[in-house]
Parts: structure tokens; C-alpha cells; sequence
């Protein structure tokens, strides 16, 4: 990618000398991509390099190997919502889970869109009950591109399709009510939401992102990539005592 000018979503931006940055940026046709952005920590740049804002990007490098000089151009600011603890708390974690989990440079076209509608319900309905179904599903998405998916089609034991309830922990299979009885405590309740589609009550919805904690935590966030779940704690913990 010696040149690549493209719309982004910034996801993560960390200090890298004196007065530079490195953001990087979800492309919608080159996923992951950082850049080194010159005077990216002055009071210009840093309310352009905010995670969740969409840039005009362009990507400059003499080789492939060579980390890209970055130029950014603000295309839409989502500044206001960083004010928000809500909001804010659900910009943080989206970005920062997408940055911590893709790789750089492969394609994901359906995460990018995905991350984009998902920032678009936060901006629309900062009042959450809006948009914490579609981060439950952008997360169950997110599992099932980098290959973790969850099996929701079928009861892992019976084979049948119907009353489907919990989620085995283990094989990340679904479980019907009939063949979970007496090991209810074992598995993990199903969101009707994910099966039906719609929205759900906060019970559901909390239902849904223990869910998806579960194996997130389990499958993507191990090692040096585990401190980034202390910005979803933090937003779980702000939507249980917003819906308190």
C-alpha cells in the first residue's frame, strides 16, 4: 500500500514521539490500517483523531514494510458525544475492541459497515435502549469474521431448531430449553433478540452482552489485549446504573 486515499473510521490513536501520532484507521476495502500522523498531538488534530470520528484519510509509504505517513481530513465528528458518559463509554469500547482485534490490512467491508451503523445508533439514540442491541450484535459479528462464531441455528443436542435458550459456554453451540433442564447454571441464556431479531427488554440486552463477554474475553482478548476490556466493564457498568 505505498498510497491509498480512502474514507476511515478511527479506532485507536497512541502518542509516538514528541508531537506525532499513530492512529489507526478501519478502511472499508483495507481494514485495519495504520499511519503516522505529523503533529497528530497538537490542539488542531486532536479533536480529528478522536475514535468513532469518520476522515478523509490518505496513506503514504516508500515500501509495503514502511509504516505510512497519515494525513487526515475530518469528514464527520462525533466530538459532542464524547461529553456523554453513555455514549462515550460505548464509542470507546467499540473502537477500542475493533482495533485490539483485527489484524491489519485484511478486509473486513461488513465490519466496517457494521461499526459505522453501530456509531450512527449511538449518535441517534445517546439514550441507549437504542443502540445496545446493535453493539451486542456488532460484537456477535465481530466473533463470527475473525472465526469464533457462535452456532444459534441449532439445539447442540437434539439437533432441533425450535425453543432455542441458552448457549453452551463450551461449544459455543445453542442449546434448547428442553435439553438444558437441570443444567441451566452451566449455560448461558439466549437473547430472543439475536434469534428473532427486533429489540429487548434490559434483561435481554444484558443477557446478550454477558453473551458476548464471555467470548470475546475467551477467544480475542487474551494476553497484552486483555486491558481493553476494563472500557467494556466500565460501559456495562454505566448501563446498569443508568437503567437502575
Amino acid at each position: 500500500m505505498p498510497s491509498l486515499t480512502t474514507s476511515a473510521i478511527v479506532c485507536a490513536v497512541r502518542h509516538h514521539g514528541e508531537h506525532g501520532a499513530i492512529a489507526r484507521l478501519l478502511t472499508p476495502d483495507h481494514g485495519l490500517t495504520p499511519g503516522y500522523v505529523r503533529g497528530g498531538r497538537s490542539r488542531a488534530m486532536r479533536p480529528v483523531l478522536l475514535p468513532g470520528n469518520v476522515v478523509k484519510a490518505e496513506f503514504r509509504a516508500r515500501t509495503e514494510e514502511q509504516l505510512a505517513g497519515l494525513t487526515v481530513e475530518l469528514a464527520h465528528s462525533r466530538a459532542p458525544l464524547h461529553a456523554e458518559p453513555l455514549p462515550a463509554a460505548a464509542i470507546d469500547w467499540s473502537c477500542a475492541l475493533t482495533a485490539a482485534s483485527l489484524p491489519e490490512g485484511t478486509p473486513y467491508p461488513a465490519l466496517h459497515q457494521a461499526l459505522g451503523g453501530l456509531l450512527d445508533a449511538v449518535e441517534a439514540a445517546p439514550a441507549a435502549r437504542g443502540w445496545a442491541v446493535a453493539l451486542v450484535r456488532y460484537e456477535l459479528l465481530l466473533l463470527a469474521e475473525l472465526g469464533f462464531g457462535l452456532d444459534l441455528t441449532r439445539c447442540a443436542a437434539t439437533g432441533d431448531a425450535a425453543d432455542l435458550a441458552y448457549v453452551s459456554p463450551r461449544s459455543a453451540a445453542a442449546v434448547s430449553r428442553a435439553a438444558a433442564v437441570g443444567y441451566e447454571s452451566r449455560l448461558l441464556p439466549l437473547p430472543p433478540f439475536l434469534l428473532e431479531g427486533g429489540t429487548g427488554d434490559w434483561t435481554q440486552i444484558f443477557d446478550g452482552l454477558r453473551l458476548t463477554g464471555f467470548f470475546l474475553e475467551r477467544s480475542l482478548l487474551t494476553d497484552r489485549r486483555a486491558d481493553v476490556l476494563a472500557a467494556r466493564e466500565r460501559l456495562v457498568e454505566r448501563l446498569k446504573r443508568a437503567v437502575a
